[in-house]
């Protein structure tokens, strides 16, 4: 009776951060139906003259339209990330410890699937905040998603998580204990 109570709270809870990308993701369409509609076409807004502003552009590549055209690469690349992202996920123990992992695996979810959407609709991603100043790639929220949570995840697991705490990654064909945290000859 006590499993099933368990597993009814992990389906809740996980439920909710799927629901809370899922949000994330609404905002990202959103935003770039928003660029569609009124910037395409148009000429660039100026929102911090010579620093800031908002700027059309259908990136087929990355950053700096690096590998560009290499849409089916994006595709699959993306597909193979959220999957090691949902493992991480439903690894990650339900307790507070875990929990800033657990956001920020789904903003970094979110960010993968804005921008996959528009992979799979478009061949390419809508981007349009545009530092002029430095000359900074043309980004879109999603962007935004991916390198927050990305710089996220590396500060919590390089001083917030430790070792002991990664066990619960680990697959058992590595033979560690998770109860102790030791590893196994």
């Amino acid at each position: 009776m006590e499993n099933k109570t368990q597993a009814k709270k992990k389906i809740i809870i996980l439920s909710g951060y799927l629901v809370f990308s899922f949000v994330l993701v609404l905002l990202d369409q959103w935003t770039k139906f928003l660029a569609t509609e009124y910037l395409k076409g148009q000429a660039d807004i100026p929102l911090i003259q010579n620093v800031f502003e908002l700027s059309y552009l259908e990136n087929t590549g990355m950053a700096w339209g690096l590998f560009a055209g290499g849409r089916w690469v994006f595709l699959v690349g993306t597909l193979l990330v959220l999957a090691l992202l949902l493992y991480l996920f439903t690894k990650s123990p339900l307790t507070k410890r875990y929990q800033p992992l657990r956001i920020i695996l789904s903003v970094l979810v979110a960010g993968a699937v804005g921008n996959l959407i528009d992979r799979l609709l478009h061949g390419y991603v809508v981007d349009f905040f545009s530092f002029c100043l430095i000359h900074f790639p043309i980004f879109n929220v999603a962007d935004c998603y991916v390198v927050i949570s990305g710089i996220l995840f590396v500060l919590f697991f390089l001083f917030y998580y430790k070792e002991e705490d990664l066990i619960y990654f680990t697959p058992s064909f590595f033979n560690r204990k998770k109860d102790k945290g030791d590893l196994q000859p």
